[in-house]
């Protein structure tokens, strides 16, 4: 174990944002997560104490602890999942601008993926608000950030009793008949059907627990699912080997928070919800992405629907307005009726890729006429490079984040 790292992760943070507090150079940050703790000096002690906000005492007392400890629970941190779009290598840019430009105590992310920006902002403010539309999206919010108790021995138990299972026990072929071959080995396909099932009729598990096991799950079959990244489609004429190995996600800590977890439209959900500072990160394109991750929809649901086509995909659901031609007159709508003091916008200059999926929906332009009409905006710009699936050609990219003060806030609330 390396015990700096792990002492920092239990805080939601890491070694690149103690090397941003500090000012301490991230390869000596390094060096120290190597060493033993009876070779740390006062002064490295202190600097954890300011990146933590803790006493001394307080924090070499937990270090000594942790350094003893032997219940580690979790393998899985928050970003450690295949997701287009993410933005997770634009978060330490985007939250020293939100900082330095906006003020509250209260977060909402409206459109939030994989839940990184959230986990980045988490010990900066007291109310957050989380959403996505996808339901596998919700329940990974659920095992990270909810607040139920949960049983951490029985957890690893269980994970342990998972990767013993090599045969069949309680759930028929649905897996290993749509997925098995295609997308898993038909041994892992099996495995990650029975363990499914288990989860489903365990009736002693509470929210919590059930939302870990599952978001685990989704976690362990991602990293050895044969795709590129997203399940539109898989690698064929490759012999897939069993590989399947159950670990388990990290909770992340958000004690004394208020946290907010929601599955809605993000249309409709502004009409009902209010914070500070509002981030929004839709999709552009017309990638949908319930379609790209259709397997994790029907894998966490767990209604078996008939799945069709090569890719083996459910009917039809959660279609993004965001991803159609309608796009800039749903988004106008959006900023229009957000109660916030500040709305903070990412957005990219695909607009004029030469691939049409991924040709956004919604110039620059429009974003700051919609933007305009609310408030005074900032804009900022970053070089970066963009996905690309082998079709997306793109040169001189960049992300460009938004920053909105909201006028007449009293009014729009």
């Amino acid at each position: 174990m390396n015990l700096l790292e792990e002492y920092l992760r239990r805080y939601n943070t890491n070694i690149n944002q103690m090397h941003l507090i500090t000012g301490i150079p991230e390869s000596t940050i390094r060096n120290l997560n190597k060493k033993s703790l009876c070779q740390w000096t006062i002064k490295q002690i202190d600097a954890v104490c300011q990146v933590v906000n803790k006493e001394r005492e307080t924090v070499m007392k937990e270090l000594e602890d942790l350094n003893t400890a032997e219940d580690i629970f979790g393998d899985f941190d928050l970003n450690q999942r295949r997701y287009i779009g993410n933005k997770t290598k634009l978060l330490n840019w985007i939250y020293q601008i939100v900082k330095e430009n906006t003020q509250g105590n209260s977060f909402c992310d409206l459109f939030a993926g994989t839940g990184s920006v959230t986990k980045r902002f988490i010990n900066d403010y007291q109310t957050f608000i989380i959403n996505d539309f996808l339901y596998s999206n919700k329940i990974v919010y659920d095992a990270f950030f909810s607040q139920q108790s949960f049983d951490k021995t029985k957890l690893i138990k269980l994970a342990k009793k998972f990767n013993e299972w090599n045969e069949r026990k309680l759930d028929d072929d649905y897996v290993e008949k749509n997925y098995g071959g295609k997308f898993f080995s038909e041994n892992d396909a099996i495995k990650i059907g029975e363990i499914r099932e288990f989860i489903a009729k365990d009736n002693s598990l509470n929210k919590k627990e059930k939302a870990i096991l599952l978001a685990s799950l989704l976690y362990s079959l991602d990293r050895i699912a044969n795709t590129v990244g997203h399940y539109d489609a898989y690698r064929k004429k490759i012999a897939i080997p069993d590989k399947f190995k159950f670990d388990l996600i990290r909770p992340i800590n958000t004690e004394n928070k208020q946290i907010y977890i929601y599955q809605e439209d993000a249309n409709y959900l502004v009409r009902h919800v209010s914070a500070d500072i509002v981030f929004i990160d839709p999709p552009y394109n017309s990638r949908q992405y319930s379609r790209f991750y259709h397997l994790l929809e029907v894998i966490t649901k767990w209604e078996k629907p008939q799945l069709t086509g090569v890719a083996m995909k459910p009917p039809v659901e959660n279609m993004s307005e965001y991803s159609k031609v309608k796009a800039p007159q749903v988004f106008d709508d959006l900023i229009h009726h957000i109660k916030a003091k500040y709305i903070v916008v990412t957005y990219n200059n695909t607009y004029k890729s030469k691939s049409s999926s991924s040709k956004n929906k919604i110039t620059h332009e429009q974003i700051m006429d919609s933007l305009s009409k609310v408030g005074d905006t900032k804009v900022f710009e970053k070089p970066f490079q963009y996905f690309n699936a082998g079709k997306t050609s793109l040169n001189n990219h960049k992300e460009f984040l938004f920053i909105t003060k909201v006028g007449n806030n009293d009014e729009k609330k």
